[in-house]
């Protein structure tokens, strides 16, 4: 039904399943505090970042480094899903 090239765009975070990839679209309702807290992180749109647990925490691989996100990241960050 979808090719390859199928992806989702401005989704949740939530939405990635474990071992799926996706490239951040927009930080959506974010003040300062989280702003700080995602950009020392290196997340902000057009980074690629995947899913690597989703319980009892997210977390989330950026490049090389892994980092555990509070509920309040996780709904900031809106995703586009890559096809593996």
């Amino acid at each position: 039904m979808f090719n390859r090239e199928f992806s989702i765009s401005g989704s949740s975070l939530k939405l990635l399943k474990l071992g799926e990839r996706g490239v951040v679209s927009r930080l959506n309702n974010v003040n300062d505090r989280i702003t700080q807290k995602l950009s020392a992180m290196g997340i902000f749109p057009g980074v690629s970042i995947s899913l690597e647990q989703r319980f009892p925490r997210f977390i989330i691989k950026v490049g090389c480094d892994r980092f555990a996100l509070s509920q309040d990241l996780i709904q900031a960050i809106y995703i586009r899903i890559l096809d593996s």
